[in-house]
């Protein structure tokens, strides 16, 4: 059976206005953290100039392949292995990043390891789209994000909604800088890095 998750399918379509913007110059797109698939499935057929690669841990790949298998298409591609901290990256050439809901489920030495790897990954002037919750100067944006961090330490003391701040500074050592923050619904952000030129 394949995974399923309601929180793809409602954020979905909000994610897809910014990345019809943000990715308008793009071609080909690595996914961090495909989850079930459900992301990659839906952006390849709303984004059809797009190349969209999905990857993940390797534990992960048969949901997402799944997903692959139902609804194929030739701009849908993986899914990957991608573990930030062991794996080498897939060797295509991308042009653009996304990933949703990472950086506060990963520890932070993986954060840490995946925005250096976007770095390495990306040429000057290439984006990387970055959904989910985000603190701001060591403030909670909302009471419900609030909850869900106490939820996500309590699970996983190592988890936690990632400060915007302390991202920058992984993003200046990365060579990459912030150029938009999208306000998305219930309490969520897209952040859009760009690579900057040597």
């Amino acid at each position: 059976m394949k995974p399923y998750s309601e929180a793809s399918e409602q954020n979905k379509a909000p994610i897809l206005a910014v990345l019809q913007r943000e990715f308008a110059n793009t071609t080909c797109v690595l996914e961090i953290g495909s989850g079930t698939g459900q992301h990659g499935v839906f952006f390849a057929a709303q984004l059809p100039q797009l190349h969209w690669h999905c990857s993940d841990l390797p534990e992960n790949l048969a949901g997402i392949a799944l997903w692959l298998q139902e609804f194929p298409r030739a701009n849908l591609h993986g899914p990957y292995p991608l573990d930030v901290m062991q794996s080498p990256w897939p060797p295509q050439h991308f042009d653009g990043v996304f990933t949703a809901n990472t950086t506060h489920i990963m520890h932070w030495p993986m954060v840490v390891r995946m925005f250096a790897g976007i770095g390495n990954l990306l040429a000057a002037g290439n984006t990387c789209c970055m959904y989910g919750p985000f603190n701001y100067h060591g403030q909670y944006t909302s009471e419900s994000n609030a909850r869900f961090d106490h939820w996500l330490k309590q699970r996983d003391p190592a988890s936690g909604i990632r400060d915007v701040d302390e991202l920058q500074t992984l993003a200046r050592t990365a060579g990459l800088t912030l150029i938009r923050d999208h306000e998305m619904p219930v309490n969520n952000r897209t952040l859009v890095w760009q690579k900057l030129a040597p």
